[in-house]
């Protein structure tokens, strides 16, 4: 299961997250591409779905509230994230709905994965609660398109990111390798 993108159109290249599923797909190891649809700008259904099409990789495009589903009935091996900030304990910084991913694969015993660029690595923030995060436009969440779904009157919480702790991350993976808690980067 991926949730954002991190593909070739986010790094201009190969790709972090969708990267590995790529390679993976390329080894014959790929049966399916759980894709959540990233809402509020929903940057799964409209980009990672568009690489695997591209690409010819399996998958199936899902809201990102079924995603507990598909892992309750053991339809998900492993879930991978890419990341826009990792601190130097290993909490890390993606699209808002990644922690929710890790808990659930937490409760589902799946592994967690974030891979990323090593340069995502902040060595200077100790801890997440230290990373900013910021807060989008209210109307991304008001409605779909150019359709309003919400009163104006109605106030809204837009983070663009949320903070996975490093307790709930199988590992990290980098173009210099894969690390595993404790996180001593290097």
């Amino acid at each position: 299961l991926t949730h954002c993108i991190a593909g070739a159109l986010a790094t201009a290249g190969y790709g972090t997250a969708l990267g590995v599923v790529r390679s993976a797909h390329a080894q014959g190891k790929v049966a399916l591409v759980w894709v959540d649809e990233t809402r509020p700008v929903m940057q799964g259904s409209r980009l990672t779905a568009w690489e695997c099409v591209r690409d010819g990789i399996p998958h199936r495009v899902i809201a990102d509230v079924a995603a507990a589903s598909v892992m309750a009935r053991g339809e998900v091996d492993l879930v991978l994230t890419g990341a826009d900030r990792i601190a130097a304990n290993g909490d890390t910084a993606n699209k808002i709905g990644t922690y929710s991913l890790a808990v659930l694969a937490r409760h589902h015993a799946i592994p967690f994965y974030v891979a990323a660029p090593f340069s995502t690595i902040d060595p200077t923030l100790l801890s997440g609660e230290h990373i900013p995060i910021e807060e989008r436009d209210p109307a991304e969440v008001r409605g779909m398109g150019a359709r309003q779904t919400a009163p104006d009157a109605s106030p809204v919480f837009n983070p663009a990111f949320d903070v996975t702790p490093a307790a709930l991350i199988s590992a990290i993976i980098t173009e210099r390798g894969v690390f595993r808690a404790p996180y001593r980067f290097a």
